[in-house]
């Protein structure tokens, strides 16, 4: 550069800064994207997570021996027509799975029914409880 030439604006004084209102339309336009986004991820969790069209719910147990535990759930279901399948544990003192049964939950005319299973273990069993339910009934349940 030659002495007496001028220097444009954005050399002397650096690069034009955005005006208050474009900077406020971005941070509003970036508040919205990720509000979005977060509903978006919400939606997604509770339609995968969310309610079930099984529910299980511990009702009881009963320490039958050193091997066995009787458990008692209440099975709820939104369409009660459907056969359900029900996985149930014992545990131990510990808190560790030394038991597990599935069982049939067949259709019927309540939505809400109680069902009683009996859980061999491979240790002393303090505790039986539900471990979950669903309506992916598996083959070997079902009857031919």
């Amino acid at each position: 550069m030659t002495e007496g030439q001028l220097l444009p604006p954005e050399s002397r004084y650096g690069a034009k800064r955005l005006s208050r209102r474009s900077r406020r339309g971005i941070v509003i336009a970036l508040a919205a994207l990720v509000l979005a986004l977060g509903v978006a991820i919400a939606f997604v969790g509770y339609q995968r997570l969310g309610t079930s069209e099984v529910e299980g719910k511990l009702a009881g147990y009963r320490l039958i021996d050193g091997q066995t535990v009787e458990v008692t759930i209440t099975v709820t279901r939104s369409d009660p027509s459907r056969p359900a399948v029900c996985i149930v544990r014992g545990r131990s003192k510990d808190g560790s799975e030394t038991g597990r049964r599935e069982i049939l939950v067949g259709p019927s005319e309540a939505t809400s029914v109680q069902v009683t299973t009996v859980v061999k273990t491979s240790r002393p069993p303090v505790i039986g409880d539900v471990y979950g339910c669903g309506t992916d009934v598996p083959g070997y349940l079902v009857a031919p």
